[in-house]
């Protein structure tokens, strides 16, 4: 192995490595041991951010929230009210108001009981109960003042839904269950091939058993799923309790709405054998599908700020003050907004968020179907995303210069926002990327750093060698490479350019020195400029005029092309030099430019007191020939027959024939006039037709040849026309040798 290979090994290991350690330690966060609490804690920030960029922040009709608010206590008392109260609301919301669903997100877990049905008691008690009718109209009076039972009686016949609390611990000292559950959605029979990660409750307060028994279902309001920063994002679809499945009060309020349809859980595959959470995708809901993780837990689609859902306070609903309309058929929840109700919670959307408007958010996703997923592929779609930028960072970061790789971490970066932005927005999926915004920021600094500190020592050395030769981007070039550089002398096919003012001499008996000095720089700037933006070596300045080269000391297979856009550029040059000379009282200049392509000999040349990195040869001398034949040609650029082979799609005009002074061979040259895809049809004519009357010039039909190109100098007044004019004219007169092979001896430099 060559050095040089073995240190752009080298070189690539480091930039590798750089990459991997990093991306090692998020691979172990990904499975979970250990987490890094600073990337949950971003991840969970840009969740709630990209809740707040893209939540509706509508109000939703379909739900409607009667509250125990600050005005109803006022009104009716400090909760708890007593029962009959809560039963004449429940009446008014049904009879008065036809709603449709009612859900409690109230717990009711202890029996009242009045000042009324204490005194009954004690009269039940006493020597008057002796007396047979007493005793007949005091339990008749006891079942009128029985306020639980009129309340738990509200609810029959009635689409009422019922909420308790799953404990999340029991103290030691307290009983595991108090009051009575629902029928579970999903029993534990169902379930016993299924190893899924589901909330497991302890115990549970529930409501009194005639509450319960009355009402068509039940659900859980608690919140087993707050994150570690204290936020409430996720809720669980279910709960486990003795392995039978509970719903949550969002899930079944909404399955009342849809008509009380089968549930069930969806596993990735069709596999038989038990399932675990990790095939989990989806929780069945009649026809609908519902995207749940590992613990059957869903994303709250928050739709808004708080009051994203119409509020009624209850004592309004009792004195029958509420617009009918605003409740018909609606599904209504009953909760607290009263700050002493301790009814609050920090979501993404609101640090004191109403949680009855949670439920109220989490039912209506379900109902819309607005509930996004994280899919199960999410960790293995983030590990392969992670290795594809690690491996962009550690290829190609180094390529660039520290500007260009700052923007390349601001593109990547811009691009990980954006993708997890629109995966959210089109798909409704909930995709990593905080561990992708810090990966991609910590390898690219490190990289950046590395080629800063540890690589600037080779690129200096590399810049004392070859900064006197070439232009820095070519240095940079070379050290991104790898490649090895020789300045011994060598033989490469390359292209040469020389370019001279017209007329200089003539323009320089006219300046100063001074004058002279400044016109000088300001046109050989931009034609250095030209030339070294097409990756192009100055060899040396002649006065007015230039030498420059391509293909060494680093290879370019495009070296003919390069070299042809820079004559372009500098033609485009000088015309922009025009208005301010004229504005200095400078006269406009004109260049010629010649461009040879071919083999010629490069490296160190000159004597033991000075040598210069050049280029030597035929194809060299051809080069500055062709320069000097732009005058009397009357054309700005001339190439040889190998620059036009190499640029195949430019356009050329072969302008003739010739033998250059110090050479036997005849060489074709041409004039580069545009990419063939920009020219015009009157330019594609223009050329058709000149080949035409070469053609004829050649094979000596001197009559046919006149006529062509005299048409042509009609069409266009160009001296290359007058030149053949004449010639042809000249034949007419004195026909050449029957040896003639259509050649021009040139022979003046």
């Amino acid at each position: 192995m060559t050095p040089a290979a073995r240190n752009r090994l080298l070189r690539l290991g480091t930039r590798i490595a750089i990459s991997a350690i990093p991306l090692v330690l998020l691979v172990l966060h990904i499975a979970g041991n250990p987490r890094f609490e600073i990337i949950d804690r971003v991840e969970n920030y840009l969740y709630d951010v990209r809740v707040r960029l893209t939540m509706p922040g509508t109000v939703d009709d379909q739900i409607v929230i009667v509250d125990i608010d600050e005005a109803s206590q006022l009104a009716l008392g400090q909760w708890p009210w007593p029962r009959d109260t809560l039963a004449r609301i429940v009446d008014k919301l049904f009879d008065t108001y036809e709603i449709s669903v009612l859900g409690l997100d109230v717990l009711f877990a202890e029996a009242e009981e009045t000042s009324s049905e204490r005194l009954l008691q004690a009269l039940a008690a006493s020597p008057l109960a002796d007396n047979e009718d007493i005793r007949r109209e005091l339990l008749q009076l006891g079942d009128k003042i029985d306020s639980n039972t009129l309340f738990s009686e509200s609810f029959i016949a009635r689409d009422v839904v019922t909420g308790f609390v799953f404990k999340n611990a029991v103290a030691p000292d307290e009983p595991a269950a108090t009051g009575a559950l629902p029928a579970p959605i999903i029993k534990a029979a169902a379930i016993s091939d299924v190893a899924v990660a589901f909330v497991e409750a302890p115990g549970y307060t529930g409501n009194l058993p005639a509450l319960q028994e009355n009402a068509v279902a039940g659900g859980f309001f608690d919140a087993p799923l707050i994150d570690s920063d204290g936020v409430f994002r996720r809720a669980p679809l279910v709960q486990r309790y003795h392995g039978d499945l509970y719903p949550s009060l969002a899930l079944a309020v909404a399955r009342l709405v849809m008509g009380a349809p089968a549930v069930g859980l969806q596993f990735a595959g069709t596999g038989s054998g038990r399932k675990s959470g990790i095939e989990l995708e989806s929780f069945l809901l009649g026809d609908a599908v519902i995207p749940v993780d590992q613990q059957v837990a869903v994303y709250i689609p928050f739709r808004g700020p708080q009051e994203s859902f119409r509020y009624v306070s209850a004592k309004d609903v009792l004195s029958e003050s509420v617009d009918p309309e605003l409740l018909r058929s609606k599904i209504v929840l009953l909760g607290a907004s009263a700050a002493g109700l301790l009814d609050l919670r920090a979501t993404p959307v609101g640090q004191r968020y109403i949680g009855v408007e949670a439920h109220a958010n989490l039912i209506a996703g379900l109902l819309d179907h607005t509930i996004r997923r994280q899919p199960s592929y999410s960790d293995g779609l983030e590990l392969f995303v992670l290795i594809v930028i690690g491996l962009l960072c550690a290829l190609w970061l180094p390529r660039l210069a520290p500007g260009y790789a700052l923007l390349l971490l601001a593109t990547l970066i811009f691009a990980e926002l954006a993708g997890n932005l629109w995966m959210w927005s089109s798909h409704m999926l909930v995709l990593p990327i905080a561990s992708l915004l810090a990966y991609t920021i910590i390898v690219s600094l490190l990289q950046i750093t590395y080629g800063f500190f540890v690589e600037q020592r080779n690129k200096r050395h590399l810049s004392e060698v070859f900064g006197q030769y070439i232009p820095p981007s070519l240095v940079e070039e070379i050290d991104r490479s790898g490649e090895k550089i020789s300045l011994e002398g060598e033989t490469r096919e390359m292209s040469v350019l020389f370019s001279d003012v017209r007329g200089f001499t003539t323009i320089s008996e006219g300046l100063d020195a001074r004058e002279l000095t400044t016109m000088m720089n300001e046109f050989l700037t931009p034609f250095t400029y030209a030339i070294q933006k097409h990756r192009g070596t100055i060899d040396k300045y002649m006065g007015d005029a230039v030498m420059a080269f391509w293909g060494a000391p680093l290879t370019d297979e495009e070296h003919a092309r390069h070299a042809l856009l820079s004559a372009f550029d500098m033609l485009d040059a000088v015309r922009s030099l025009d208005e301010s000379f004229g504005q200095k009282g400078w006269p406009e200049i004109r260049v010629g430019v010649g461009i040879a392509s071919g083999d010629m000999r490069v490296g160190n040349m000159g004597s033991e007191f000075r040598i210069a990195y050049t280029v030597m040869g035929d194809t060299v001398n051809l080069g500055s020939r062709l320069e000097g034949l732009t005058k009397q040609y009357g054309v700005d650029i001339i190439v040889n027959d190998r620059t036009s082979q190499l640029v195949p799609d430019f356009a050329f005009r072969e302008l003739d024939l010739v033998r250059v002074k110090g050479k036997q061979e005849p060489v074709a040259i041409y004039e580069p006039i545009g990419f063939v895809r920009e020219l015009t049809e009157t330019q594609v004519t223009l050329l058709e037709q000149h080949a035409q009357a070469l053609g004829a010039y050649r094979l000596q039909q001197w009559n046919t040849a006149h006529n062509m190109f005299n048409t042509l100098n009609n069409l266009t007044v160009e001296p290359l026309y007058s030149l053949y004019l004449e010639r042809i004219e000249r034949f007419q007169r004195e026909p050449p040798p029957a040896t003639w092979d259509g050649v021009f001896d040139h022979l003046s430099k």
